[in-house]
């Protein structure tokens, strides 16, 4: 069974950090590019980076270069989303998805407020 679970969500203070993980089963993770995308308090999805399947591409949305970075661990079937200097407007529902956008999670909640 083809699956995406996220962790590591939670409620955090402005410039706090967060790793949020990504475990893949039931297909070949590694030949996948992956991403991570999220949503907003009353608003649409928003995606904000892109990995390739060996790790050494990445792209980020403007917001949040310089205070995130994506990576993965092939061996663990495992997509991680550091996030550094959290602000305010990163509170979201962050999923995990895989390239064509085919495969999703159930998605982790990250709030950042005082």
């Amino acid at each position: 069974q083809v699956a995406l679970v996220e962790s590591g969500g939670g409620l955090v203070q402005p410039g706090g950090s967060l790793r949020l993980s990504c475990v893949a089963s039931g297909f070949a993770f590694s030949g996948n590019w992956m991403h991570w995308i999220r949503q907003p308090p009353g608003k649409g999805l928003e995606a904000v980076s892109i990995i390739n399947k060996g790790g050494d591409s990445t792209q980020y949305v403007d917001s949040v270069k310089g205070r995130f970075t994506i990576s993965r661990d092939n061996a663990k079937n495992t997509l991680y989303l550091q996030m550094n200097n959290l602000e305010p407007e990163d509170t979201a529902r962050y999923f995990c998805a895989t390239g064509l956008f085919s495969t999703w999670g159930q998605g982790t909640q990250v709030t950042v407020s005082s």
